[in-house]
């Protein structure tokens, strides 16, 4: 019972996080997009059309990166009050960079786990027994100061060092899969780019991708680069389609992140995945496999790190690009519509079980 109680928090403090990350998932999002507007695509990515438009990436680029920390610290926020925020901002924004020789970022997948963590080592900092002239003083020094240094050495040395390994281990491994059978390549990079929205494992494909682009071999970045804009779109999709498994203000928030994903930006699609992960999350994978599957057996190819729609007049075979993004998004949405239940019942048996 106990268990199902601390999960209960957990949940609760996933949906507080994202409910902050949401404005800057919109602000920084729609100001990126905006800043793509009219540049053009080269072999490193986007390039915008004039210092205007730079200035404005800027902005969105600020907001698409302060979003992690801010979600790490309403995670802990939830769990221990105010004096989680500082140690829950802070080593959500080390999860979101490099630590360690290997140069190992766990992204927000880290900073949800550094912030549930922090929050109930914080929660037990607050009950210690400790004298009256201490008392005042440990919210704003000892509680922020010790939970950050001791978990911030925890991170550095215990958890993000060995996730770097792991990623080098998933280069290796796809580097072996893309020389042996196409359309198992395809399934699996369809299946592992999405998983965390943006993610580390996200990157790791991307630096893959962009390896291959290096040497002049273009198909395995074609078969990723129909992937990014789908989970966003997709759930833009399935709220128009299936209105009754959605709130209001979730069909709100999903028509940014359609926008978003149209540009290519994945991470419209995070809160809501953070929110449902089960239900979310293998809808997305399935419909990107489809995707990367689609544009493999047709020949889709990129020279260009960035996808979605934005990046059409640089792919080949323009026609199957398009149809592989639309086909995987309607299936990721339809999976959505298919596999969440309605609100009216959800909301029933939140209240029952509480």
């Amino acid at each position: 019972m106990e268990f199902k109680k601390e999960m209960k928090n957990i949940q609760k403090a996933l949906l507080t996080g994202c409910s902050y990350m949401m404005p800057l998932v919109v602000a920084g999002g729609i100001s990126f997009a905006i800043s793509l507007l009219g540049g053009t695509a080269t072999d490193t990515g986007m390039a915008v059309a004039n210092e205007f438009m730079a200035n404005i990436k800027i902005i969105g680029q600020a907001g698409l990166f302060m979003m992690i920390p801010v979600m790490g610290a309403y995670v802990a926020y939830s769990i221990a009050g105010r004096p989680g925020l500082t140690p829950g901002f802070i080593l959500a924004y080390i999860a979101n960079g490099t630590v360690g020789e290997t140069g190992a970022k766990s992204g927000f997948l880290g900073a949800l786990v550094m912030g549930i963590i922090a929050g109930y080592f914080v929660r037990w900092m607050k009950n210690w027994k400790v004298p009256n002239s201490v008392k005042s003083i440990m919210p704003i020094l000892i509680i922020p100061l010790v939970s950050t240094f001791i978990l911030g050495i925890l991170y550095i040395y215990i958890i993000a060092v060995p996730l770097g390994s792991l990623l080098n281990i998933l280069v290796e491994f796809l580097t072996n899969l893309n020389g042996s059978n196409q359309i198992i390549f395809a399934i699996v990079l369809g299946a592992i780019c999405e998983i965390d929205m943006g993610g580390p494992l996200t990157k790791t494909v991307t630096m893959f991708t962009i390896a291959l682009i290096s040497e002049g071999i273009y198909g395995p970045n074609g078969m990723y680069r129909v992937c990014v804009g789908i989970p966003p779109m997709a759930i833009m999709l399935s709220s128009m389609l299936f209105r009754n498994k959605w709130t209001d203000a979730d069909r709100n928030a999903a028509k940014t992140a359609g926008l978003m994903g149209v540009f290519g930006l994945t991470e419209g699609a995070i809160p809501f995945a953070i929110a449902d992960l089960k239900h979310i999350l293998p809808a997305n994978i399935i419909g990107c496999v489809v995707a990367s599957v689609i544009a493999c057996l047709t020949g889709v190819s990129s020279p260009v790190p960035h996808g979605s729609f934005i990046t059409l007049p640089m792919v080949t075979n323009k026609l199957w690009f398009c149809i592989a993004i639309i086909v995987g998004t309607v299936v990721a949405a339809v999976l959505m519509g298919v596999f969440r239940k309605p609100v009216e019942d959800s909301v029933a048996k939140v209240e029952t079980e509480a």
